[in-house]
């Protein structure tokens, strides 16, 4: 057996072995439940009435929302728990009323799934699964405020996710004032005659149904028809991102196909402006924000009407300089357009005389060889769609537009290069100035003209070119027509002249576009929030009234999703929701006047994002009852403040994987809260922290499949398995890859000290690094020496004595104060630790035992990287009081600066002496010291000196003459 190992290391009964620190432990985390310990005070009332607690500094501390998987948790989810943990015990102890706790993202579709595979009732899974997490991070010694922890599935919670719904379903953004606004007040303004309606009839003329859908086109939250991830194997629509870039289900790789559905929609795409500007008030690293700008968006350019018979296509274009160069037209194969049916749309019954067979498709009808491209183009992803050098397909539908600007006839294609996510689906094509237009006029035969003069030697005949010539830099040529000429100007005149133009006629107008989509909102699973919706007879939407939420999930006797035939795109979800008669159809009450109505419940339910988007809320106040959040207690724990103008957490830490959507998500609806005057806050995280990952090996065999990490032996540099060699790659930790180490396992061997010691050890947080259990001993062995200088491992006394140090150690001690204390400050906790085991290794190596002074401060300075060794060490030495609320000593300003620096002379760039001088020496004084040095002096053998460059007080550089 090795040495490391916990059995040997019980020769001496007072050492600190893993069965010692599990003692030590356990007992603690008991103490800390009992005493309520990390419970942090919310305002009694009024602000100004709680003057003690407001005087108080507070921090905000949050970690990413865990979900609670069923395989626990292995040694990369916990790292920055514990690095949070860390912070938040460090400024507890720098006299911070500090809010830190953990809840759980409980709704999802792997519970579903699971669900699904084992017939075990999501709740029941997910509610053993929330027990297992709860008790592998209590005993890493997590100091959460128990009491604020919350659950989304529970229905309590979730309550208040319906109720914000509502508020947004409630509630149209207006442009005048430039934020949400309740709905009443824009029927106020249809009923006083202020807004007209869409077909000019009075409000009071419109029928229920009629104004529903009047409302529904400003609502927050609204149905529609939408195209979305339609996922038959797995009965469900999936969002983006639960999609492969090879178009298929994340979640046992099905196919997915785009379909239109009606689903719930929420119109973020209102406050894209102001999701944008605010992400400068946000200390955030840089790369997040920029993912969250490109998400966004944001492009100035103009909108062009083209008409295509008694219709028009409108396209959102920024090169607006480039309209006499649109030689033809690509609509998005899910453009609303664009119909299957000869009746409708701009598809014709029959194909134009002359059309090019190339263009049809192989298909008779122009209605055909539509219906055909779009139930292909419905099997591929929108990353598939978007690839560089995709071969470009397309059919020609039939129709041809106008250009508005030349007057000619431009042919409208359809094409799966355009997406409905972009502008307005529809683009004119120039393809002498664009490459992938270019690529798919070259695979149709279609025209070209050059429009932008190049800056090269190519000529301007697009028929000599091996590729479209893009640029943002040129003179406009080919331009010209008999309303506007556009000839000789650059490309920022080019623009504003003829998007003038374009509005005086009223053929378009300048326009800001944004990449930005609404967030699609439906889910055809079970496990999920209920929305608290209801259809009438009529299909009219109605919301339900407040006193009657939750609406609790139902019980199902089959929640699963029904499944079709994977490959089987003409296929519509069945919820399970719908399948609970009772539940569905009831008669209701809901206040409007109307007396009891029969009503169909939505059976769809809300995505899993839902829960998470407002989280950070229900933590400040997680038993009220009676509203979303205390006014004042949501004021003093997020409210704006100086060093925060748009308010929100203190400190966020997260995966940087949560980039765009969830942080965008929860963005959106704290904007609308403060619209509303639900919040003072618009912004939910001011301070966002990016831990890295902690990876491991993964070997894998001849046939690539994943072996077991701790099974395979290392001889020579190879790796073997069962006689066989395998592969050895760093990557990802899990169960599936064989390679997860529990902290189960850890903690079992060394205590969990050592384990937070070793994952704060293990380079910078915002790094990733790969996991090494053989290292983790090393920081073991750092609180085994702690432990020895302050406990006789024989006796199990406290060995410190009460004379003050001297003063080499006081130098160690305030040094190690100083480093220690701006290290905890700004999460840089490797060198936190670094600076610990060096100060610790000096008084292990001193002669004699250690002060009292001494030993207690390096206890504080250990204590929120290792509290439970820190609290057992710290009643040693004779403290009733628990170590957490301890006061985190200052370093004196005397001892840190050291008593002399080595300043190093140079001449020609050689080092010609060392001199020991004062820290504060000035500039001077230095060189005269310099110059007088005896070696120096031989060095320059009587040589003049042109120049002294002088950095006090380490370098003296001499330029002889």
């Amino acid at each position: 057996m090795s040495e490391t190992t916990p059995a040997v290391e019980t020769a001496a009964p007072h050492r600190y072995t893993a069965q010692l620190a599990a003692d030590i432990e356990g007992r603690w985390q008991d103490f800390w439940d009992e005493h309520g310990t990390y419970e942090a005070p919310n305002p009694s009332g009024d602000l100004a009435g709680d003057p003690e607690l407001v005087a108080k500094p507070k921090k905000f501390i949050m970690d990413m929302f865990p979900y609670p998987s069923g395989a626990g948790i292995h040694v990369g989810h916990p790292l920055g728990f514990i690095a949070t943990d860390v912070y938040a015990r460090h400024q507890r102890m720098t006299g911070h009323n500090v809010l830190h706790t953990l809840g759980f993202d409980a709704f999802g579709l792997p519970a579903e799934q699971y669900a699904v595979q084992t017939g075990t009732h999501p709740r029941v899974s997910t509610e053993a699964n929330i027990v297992n997490m709860r008790r592998q991070l209590r005993r890493l010694g997590l100091g959460h405020d128990q009491r604020r922890s919350v659950e989304t599935i529970d229905p309590g919670y979730y309550k208040w996710t319906q109720w914000i719904f509502l508020q947004i379903f409630n509630s149209w953004y207006d442009p005048e004032a430039d934020r949400a606004r309740p709905i009443g007040t824009l029927v106020e303004q249809f009923v006083s005659g202020a807004r007209a309606t869409p077909d000019g009839r009075p409000w009071a003329e419109l029928s229920a149904a009629d104004r529903a859908d009047v409302l529904g086109t400003y609502r927050l939250a609204y149905a529609s028809q939408a195209p979305v991830n339609w996922c038959p194997g797995l009965g469900t629509v999936l969002a983006n991102e639960e999609v492969t870039a090879d178009g298929r289900s994340e979640r046992g790789n099905f196919p997915v196909f785009k379909a239109n559905l009606r689903q719930w929609n929420m119109r973020i795409t209102a406050y894209a402006d102001r999701l944008l500007n605010d992400l400068d008030a946000l200390d955030w690293p840089e790369a997040i924000k920029l993912q969250q700008r490109n998400w966004i968006g944001r492009s100035e350019g103009a909108r062009v009407d083209f008409p295509v018979g008694d219709r028009k296509i409108t396209v959102f274009t920024t090169r607006q300089d480039t309209l006499f160069g649109a030689t033809y037209m690509v609509l998005a194969p899910e453009h609303d357009l664009v119909t299957a049916a000869e009746s409708s749309g701009i598809v014709p019954a029959v194909w134009p005389a002359g059309t090019p067979d190339g263009w049809t498709g192989g298909h008779p009808t122009p209605a055909g060889a539509v219906a055909a491209y779009r139930k292909q183009a419905a099997s591929k992803s929108d990353v598939e769609r978007q690839a560089d050098g995709k071969v470009k397909t397309g059919v020609f539908t039939g129709a041809y537009a106008v250009n508005p600007v030349s007057g000619e006839q431009v042919p409208v294609f359809i094409a799966d290069y355009v997406l409905m996510g972009y502008g307005t689906g529809a683009i004119m094509a120039v393809p002498a100035h664009d490459t992938r237009d270019f690529t798919f006029a070259r695979a149709f035969g279609l025209p070209m003209r050059c429009v932008v003069r190049p800056s090269d030697d190519r000529g301007t005949d697009p028929a000599d070119w091996d590729d479209a010539f893009a640029s943002y830099d040129g003179e406009i040529v080919n331009s010209a027509g008999a309303e506007i000429s556009l000839d000789g100007l650059g490309v920022v005149d080019a623009k504003a002249k003829i998007t003038e133009w374009l509005a005086a006629g009223g053929v378009g107008e300048g326009t800001v576009n944004f990449r930005l989509r609404d967030w699609l909102f439906s889910r055809q699973r079970y496990w999920g929030e209920p929305f608290p919706i209801v259809y009438d007879e009529d299909g009219v939407v109605h919301a339900l009234p407040e006193s009657m939420l939750p609406v609790v999930l139902p019980e199902v006797d089959d929640y699963s999703p029904r499944t079709f035939d994977p490959d089987d795109a003409d296929t519509s979800p069945e919820t399970p929701l719908s399948r609970n008669d009772d539940w569905v159809h009831v008669t209701l009450d809901l206040g409007e006047g109307a007396g009891p109505q029969r009503y169909r419940r939505e059976t769809n339910t809300m995505p899993n994002w839902a829960g998470s988007c407002w989280y950070e809320l229900r933590y400040l106040d997680p038993d009220n009852a009676e509203r979303l959040v205390d006014p004042n207690v949501e004021q003093y724990w997020t409210g704006p403040s100086e060093s925060r103008p748009a308010g929100g957490v203190d400190l966020y830490v997260g995966g940087a994987e949560h980039a765009v959507l969830h942080l965008l998500y929860a963005r959106f609806w704290s904007k609308v809260l403060f619209d509303l005057g639900h919040v003072s806050s618009r912004e939910p995280f001011h301070k966002l922290y990016n831990q890295g990952m902690i990876q491991a090996f993964v070997y894998r065999d001849s046939r690539g499949i994943a072996v077991p990490a701790a099974e395979v032996e290392e001889r020579d540099g190879t790796y073997w398995f069962e006689g066989e060699r395998v592969s050895r790659l760093l990557g990802k930790m899990g169960k599936s890859l064989k390679n997860a180490v529990t902290p189960d396992e850890i903690c079992a061997e060394y205590g969990a000290d050592t384990l937070r010691l070793y994952e704060m050890a293990m380079g910078p947080l915002d790094v990733s690094r790969p996991w090494d259990t053989r290292a983790v001993v090393g920081q073991y062995r750092l609180l085994q020496r702690l432990w020895r200088n302050v406990v006789d491992e024989e006796s199990g006394e406290v060995t410190v004595v009460d004379t003050e140090p001297d003063e080499p150690t006081l130098r160690a001690l305030h040094k190690a104060i100083d480093g220690v204390t701006q290290d905890m400050s700004n999460l840089r906790f490797n060198t936190a630790i670094a600076k610990l085991t060096e100060l610790n290794n000096y008084l292990t190596k001193a002669a004699g035992p250690v002060s009292r002074s001494v030993a207690e401060r390096l206890v504080l300075l250990v204590a929120p990287l290792a509290p439970h060794i820190a609290e057992e060490l710290w009643r040693k030495l004779g403290h009733d009081s628990t170590v957490v609320y301890a006061t985190m000593p200052v370093a004196d300003p005397a001892y840190v600066q050291d008593e002399s620096v080595t300043c190093v002379v140079q001449i020609k760039g050689k080092v010609k002496a060392r001199l020991e001088v004062p820290p504060a020496i000035s500039d001077q004084e230095l060189e005269a010291l310099a110059l007088g040095d005896a070696g120096v002096v031989a060095a320059l053998a009587g040589a003049g000196i042109r120049k002294v460059i002088v950095r006090a007080p380490k370098l003296v550089n001499i330029v002889p003459a």
